[in-house]
């Protein structure tokens, strides 16, 4: 469907005058996720500077912190993929889609 169409086709709709509101706890969800997402983003990046300066310093120090800056990323990325899967609850952490029991008696 092109752009002209998709106008044409909403310019045809009735107003009703009514608005739709979603609903709290997906607004809320959707709020956490994107916070989630920062948290992420940011430990991520510190843990890159973390790495680039443990490969240019080299030595212990550097490393642990290379390591702590690791390991803040990873809970970050997990409690993000937790966020992202109560937020589709289709889906699972590893984003496979969970068979229902209907499906597993043909299968089984």
């Amino acid at each position: 469907m092109t752009t002209r169409e998709l106008r044409q086709l909403l310019e045809d709709v009735e107003d009703t005058r009514e608005i739709v509101l979603a609903e709290r706890v997906a607004v809320t969800e959707a709020r956490e996720v994107a916070e989630l997402q920062a948290v992420w983003s940011a430990a991520r990046a510190e843990a890159n500077l973390a790495y680039d300066a443990w490969r240019r310093i080299g030595g212990l120090g550097a490393y642990v912190t290379y390591r702590a800056a690791e390991d803040r990323a990873d809970a970050a990325e997990d409690a993000l993929a937790v966020a992202c899967a109560a937020s589709s609850p289709g889906y699972l952490v590893d984003g496979s889609i969970p068979s229902s029991s209907a499906e597993e008696r043909a299968i089984g």
